[in-house]
């Protein structure tokens, strides 16, 4: 069985700390009553559900002494005031109603995963997969594979409940930083089928996605089967919303629960309150005492136009800074920094990026240093001159300081870079193939190939990202490539070329011999991972993948797990997202 394996790293990764495409890549089930989230068994982690023990599962962002909720109005109250509604005139007819056997969305322009891309894994190992996975990881194309896997309208495996399984990806959804992908999986699911397991994903999806009266069409039912402070709150917060400031103040006074009326989360509840019509709460908020950022205060703070310090991010994980990278709330300039971040887990894309650094330039914000990149990337852009454009794009590149904002950097350029004719005489041409490869513009690429020379580092990423290559590679190129590259890059990209069936069989041997890559070494997640992909499961493989790169850091995904991920990818009919991780591997080793 996979569970006592599949949580584990790739070879040689034990114990290690946890560290968008462009254009060709490319009867309804019962109605289950909500029910107390199941007590963990004996393999299934207890520590993930949603606001458990009063806290959000989200790594370093728990929810402030339980989760959220918000409500409009009872059906006592309803009844009182206008008599009984008959409300089987607003019920959705059959025909329009989401069927629990398959949950998932289409996203625009981008092919979805098979319904059946999970095989027939079961739905509990599946669950626990998805729970156990420390997420962001290591790569940003394995992340966007990941995603659009777990978005895709997928069948719900057996044994799991249809909106429980919406649940467990949603969550990892979260995890990741892709609030907005997360929002829409639950979206899929017809209210009258949500479960306590969703609900409470539901209200971290409304937090993470600053939108507190995302949570009033279930504040209701979260405040009967979950008995915390937040959901309580949240009943207050949609009364105020709802225009009953009476009602809301009566509910806010119950739900502070004895805590005093100055805790900062009943502040941001009274904050979000008193934007409601008639509401007139003028509310102070102080963060000065505050020692660690929540969903909750991230979420309600957003929603209101309240600035989070800067400090605070540092103490929660790196998947809020995507979540204010996707929050309309905030001006661009706010958002920029984060979207840089975001960008390299996959969660921005680099036209995103384009389209936010063109917003600064036509802003207020054009003369602080936001508007500097953005000037930089207009020249990179617009300037007639070559040497111009490729001296701004240089720029741009400099100013990043750290491993992941230089990656972030690449993605940028990517579009920029695509646009520089290829030339043997330009230096470095492998970090502008590197960047236009971060973004996927293969075809422009690969016009580099008759002007860079064989076994240089340019060479090497070509070869990676080339969708068109047949045969093998000449063993001899690679050896000039490896004493171009280093130790550490000829190892991924060895393993990127071997697990794309690029090498003779000798050759292949050879080079791992040489580069001390054990390719042929097992574990359950190789096992796994490989039986996935013989079988075409390509959500099983993303998924798989996604486990064999818990790091924040490529510094930690072994050569033999990025052997294995390319392998099980093109075997599975995954070649491009396959092709890219070797590349990107390669980038990001440097």
């Amino acid at each position: 069985m996979l569970l006592a394996g599949a949580a584990v790293p790739a070879l040689g990764q034990q114990d290690k700390p946890e560290s968008l495409l462009p254009p060709g890549f490319d009867e309804p089930a019962p109605t289950p009553a909500p029910r107390p989230a199941p007590a963990p068994s004996a393999t299934a982690p207890a520590a993930t559900a949603p606001g458990a023990s009063g806290t959000a599962p989200i790594p370093s962002v728990p929810m402030p002494g339980g989760d959220t909720s918000l409500s409009n109005v009872s059906a006592a109250e309803e009844v009182a005031a206008t008599g009984p509604v008959d409300l089987s005139r607003y019920e959705l007819p059959d025909f329009a109603k989401h069927s629990l056997n398959r949950v998932g969305v289409l996203a625009a322009g981008n092919t979805p995963f098979p319904a059946k891309g999970f095989g027939n894994a079961d739905g509990r190992t599946l669950a626990v997969l998805m729970q156990r996975l420390r997420a962001p990881v290591a790569s940003r194309w394995a992340s966007i594979a990941l995603r659009r896997a777990l978005m895709s309208p997928l069948d719900t495996p057996r044994h799991v409940n249809g909106a429980d399984f919406a649940a467990e990806r949603a969550w990892l959804l979260l995890r990741m930083g892709e609030a907005n992908a997360a929002r829409a999986v639950v979206n899929d699911v017809d209210g009258d089928n949500y479960t306590t397991r969703l609900l409470q994903v539901a209200m971290q999806v409304s937090l993470a996605t600053a939108d507190p009266g995302g949570i009033c069409p279930i504040a209701e039912r979260g405040n009967q089967y979950i008995q915390q402070r937040g959901w309580a709150l949240a009943r207050a917060m949609c009364a105020g919303l709802a225009g009953k400031p009476n009602e809301a103040g009566q509910l806010l006074d119950q739900a502070r629960g004895g805590t005093p009326a100055s805790d900062i989360d009943n502040l941001l509840a009274e904050k979000v309150l008193g934007t409601g019509a008639q509401g007139r709460r003028a509310v102070t908020l102080e963060w000065g005492g505050i020692t660690r950022l929540t969903a909750w205060r991230w979420g309600l703070a957003t929603a209101t136009g309240q600035e989070v310090p800067a400090s605070l991010y540092g103490t929660a994980g790196p998947q809020v800074r995507y979540w204010q990278a996707l929050a309309p709330q905030l001006s661009p300039r706010q958002r920029a920094a984060a979207a840089e971040l975001a960008a390299t887990a996959g969660v921005f894309s680099s036209a995103g990026l384009v389209d936010l650094y063109s917003e600064i330039a036509e802003g207020d914000d054009a003369n602080t240093t936001e508007g500097g990149v953005a000037r930089d990337l207009r020249t990179a852009y617009t300037d007639g001159d070559v040497g111009d454009r490729i001296k701004a794009i240089r720029t741009l590149w400099a100013e990043a300081s750290t491993p992941r904002t230089q990656y972030a950097r690449l993605i940028l350029t990517a579009r920029a870079a695509s646009w520089i004719p290829a030339d043997a005489k330009v230096e470095e041409p492998e970090k502008l193939i590197a960047s236009m490869l971060s973004a996927g513009y293969e075809s422009k690429a690969m016009e580099w190939r008759q002007v860079v020379p064989r076994g240089s580092v340019a060479w090497g990423l070509l070869a990676l990202g080339d969708p068109g290559a047949q045969g093998p590679v000449a063993y001899g190129d690679f050896d000039a490539f490896k004493d171009a590259a280093g130790q550490r890059r000829a190892q991924l990209a060895f393993a990127g070329l071997a697990g794309l069936g690029r090498f003779e069989s000798s050759d292949a041997r050879r080079g791992a011999q040489a580069l001390e890559v054990q390719i042929g070494a097992q574990n359950d997640w190789t096992r796994a991972i490989d039986a996935a992909g013989r079988r075409g499961d390509s959500a099983m493989v993303a998924l798989l993948a996604a486990v064999g790169m818990q790091s924040r850091v490529w510094d930690n995904v072994t050569p033999e797990a990025l052997f294995h991920i390319v392998a099980a990818m093109r075997a599975a009919g995954m070649t491009s997202y396959a092709r890219m991780i070797a590349v990107e591997a390669v980038t990001r080793s440097a």
